[in-house]
């Protein structure tokens, strides 16, 4: 899977991913690709990172280029709006297989993502749960380590990227679906 972290410090978030893409047991490391970046631009609105499928990555490009107007990632509510908008085309243009678990109250859409944007930082979950954190948070297979690791730098790091660092580096360090180098971005938060 992967580890991507986002962290909001003095009024800069910071979004940070590991670059492995695995399938099953082979592993795609970064120097034998050109876009292991797990973190996609939101136009004027942000970041945001996606774990689970590797074919999640291109769909979220494609449709926030096709389908941008309906995708508002500004707000929690706003973030939820959007892949309640967005749910029935994913179903219906990129053949979203939702079936997670039959006693799922809803249908999963199947994505795990963390968001940054000039309101902080959002968790956006597959049965469109969306949660706004206060300092940190982390997504993926490496998850569990990186908050440990983000839970111990955050009150001895002053500073939001290498708080993201820390956790992106134990999630690479301890999970085996996880690896270095990194990806981040950062930006201020109102």
């Amino acid at each position: 899977m992967s580890t991507i972290v986002a962290v909001l410090k003095h009024n800069i978030a910071c979004i940070a991913a590991d670059s492995l893409t695995s399938f099953g047991d082979t592993r795609q490391p970064a120097d034998f690709v050109t876009d292991y970046d797990k973190i996609l631009p939101l136009a004027e609105q942000g970041y945001i990172g996606i774990v689970g499928s590797a074919a999640h990555h291109l769909v979220m490009q494609d449709l926030l280029e096709k389908h941008g107007d309906k995708i508002d990632f500004s707000t929690r509510f706003s973030i939820f709006e959007s892949m309640r908008q967005v749910h029935p085309v994913l179903k219906d243009e990129y053949f979203l297989n939702s079936k997670d678990e039959n006693d799922d109250t809803y249908e999963s859409s199947r994505v795990d993502a963390l968001i940054i944007n000039q309101n902080g930082i959002f968790g956006l979950y597959s049965l469109r749960e969306v949660d706004q954190y206060s300092r940190f948070w982390a997504v993926g297979s490496g998850a569990e380590f990186a908050l440990g690791a983000m839970r111990v730098a955050y009150n001895l790091l002053d500073d939001a990227e290498a708080i993201a660092h820390a956790g992106i580096e134990a999630g690479a360090c301890f999970d085996s679906s996880s690896a270095l180098p990194m990806t981040h971005y950062s930006l201020e938060v109102c």
